[in-house]
């Protein structure tokens, strides 16, 4: 009897035969992948968190007058190379495209 007679599909069928290793489906990333994927994303939380706090403190500093330039100052910096750092483990995360 014929296997589409049985009601089974086509897909089905095919589904069933072994493909050549070089032919085997494309699957996504793997575990290894998927792992470092999440310790970035959780360096990334982790990094914006400690960025916000850098930026309401200065704005504290700022509004109330009392801390010095140089304090503010070097505050500043340690938030620029934050976001730098973010940035760099963003770019991590994005596939390189080619335009």
């Amino acid at each position: 009897m014929d296997c589409l007679a049985q009601g089974r599909k086509a897909d089905d069928i095919l589904a069933t035969i072994p493909l050549p290793g070089s032919m085997q489906p494309i699957s996504g990333p793997n575990r290894m992948e998927r792992d470092k994927e999440r310790e970035i994303r959780d360096q990334l939380s982790k990094l914006g968190l400690e960025h916000r706090e850098l930026d309401n403190e200065i704005a504290a500093l700022e509004a109330s007058g009392a801390g010095d330039q140089l304090q503010i100052s070097r505050l500043k910096r340690r938030k620029l190379k934050l976001k730098d750092q973010m940035t760099t483990l963003e770019d991590q995360l994005l596939p390189d495209i080619i335009a």
